[in-house]
């Protein structure tokens, strides 16, 4: 495993993608989307007319050999020959996920693809981010963090991200509230830090990420 692994957790648009890909590039890290996976297994099985409720009691590793760079500065996302970096975030996607993610044998699964890759990754250090990183996937990381923002930033950031006029913002709010009925990533657990983005630029996120993981 990297020598230095950095569990990130927070709700959708708290900027934990983009602000532990920065960190990471920054850092010279791996980075590693875990969220990728949930969003590629969903896309996976709209494309192939899949039941969406049931897609944990089916074959994974034969339907879906899943794929993803942790190289922040050359990301993809693949399953099979198929590049799905741009389509895994789709509004579709984005609407349908927390069916899948919410499957405790789905998340058994990319539980265990998470850390293989993490495991496998040949930079000093990696960061992890996703849902339930800092607590059920790698809850001895050496540094933990709780990457949040007001509800209203979040939402806000969400529908720039989805090219959206701000009409997905309910539905958006309404996946955080569904997941966290799954796994808590809205409070910090006991050694996780808290860092709040509510009033920091991208830049500023970046450098208190950076800092807490330096720390």
């Amino acid at each position: 495993m990297s020598q230095i692994v950095v569990a990130v957790d927070g709700p959708a648009g708290s900027g934990k993608s983009s602000v532990s890909k920065a960190a990471a590039a920054q850092l010279g890290f791996g980075y590693l989307d875990t969220g990728a996976g949930y969003r590629a297994l969903t896309l996976t099985a709209l494309k192939n007319n899949l039941e969406l409720d049931s897609v944990g009691e089916l074959d994974l590793v034969q339907i879906f050999p899943y794929e993803i760079s942790t190289d922040p500065a050359n990301y993809f996302v693949r399953v099979g020959d198929e590049d799905l970096t741009l389509g895994i975030r789709s509004k579709e996607v984005e609407l349908n996920v927390s069916r899948v993610a919410a499957q405790p044998k789905v998340r058994a699964f990319m539980r265990e693809i998470t850390r293989s890759i993490a495991n496998g990754c040949k930079s000093p250090g990696i960061i992890v981010e996703g849902r339930d990183i800092t607590t059920v996937v790698l809850p001895d990381a050496k540094t933990r963090v709780l990457l949040t923002a007001s509800e209203e930033v979040r939402l806000g950031r969400r529908s720039v991200d989805l090219q959206s006029d701000g009409s997905i913002s309910a539905q958006v709010s309404d996946r955080d509230k569904k997941d966290s009925k799954v796994v808590d990533f809205l409070n910090p657990a006991p050694g996780v830090l808290l860092l709040d983005t509510t009033e920091l630029s991208f830049e500023g996120s970046v450098s208190a990420l950076v800092d807490l993981i330096n720390r």
